[in-house]
């Protein structure tokens, strides 16, 4: 039974697909995938990925961050935001650690620090 429970966990999350948009806010306690498109908040207890078709107009509050797809507004991660090949960020970032790959576009400042609130407020 052990077994069965400890395979079930990284296996929870949310996810938006392509095709589908949200207009408002969003928390999840779980981790939750973007292809389609947000125009409004995401605050998460876990990591949000940003899908190659995914597009955010808006803010992010989170643990983890990957971005593969594109952004347009603040995001604050108190972990690490990952930022792809194929990533496109206009907007302010706060994260603890930075990892860009080569021919990603980020077009805005960046504030690292040790601790980073996770609470979009900061």
């Amino acid at each position: 039974m052990a077994k069965e429970v400890a395979a079930n966990i990284g296996a929870m999350y949310n996810a938006l697909t392509n095709g589908s948009k949200i207009v408002g806010k969003i928390f999840a306690d779980s981790d939750f995938r973007i292809d389609g498109e947000v125009e409004g908040t995401i605050t998460c207890n876990g990591k949000v990925v940003i899908g190659q078709k995914g597009y955010l107009k808006g803010s992010i509050s989170c643990i983890n961050a990957e971005i593969i797809g594109k952004v347009d507004g603040d995001i604050v991660v108190s972990e690490t935001l990952s930022l792809r090949s194929t990533a496109v960020i206009k907007g302010d970032v706060k994260t603890k650690i930075l990892m860009v790959e080569p021919n990603a576009v980020f077009n805005g400042t960046c504030s690292m620090k040790d601790t980073v609130g996770s609470s979009a407020t900061e």
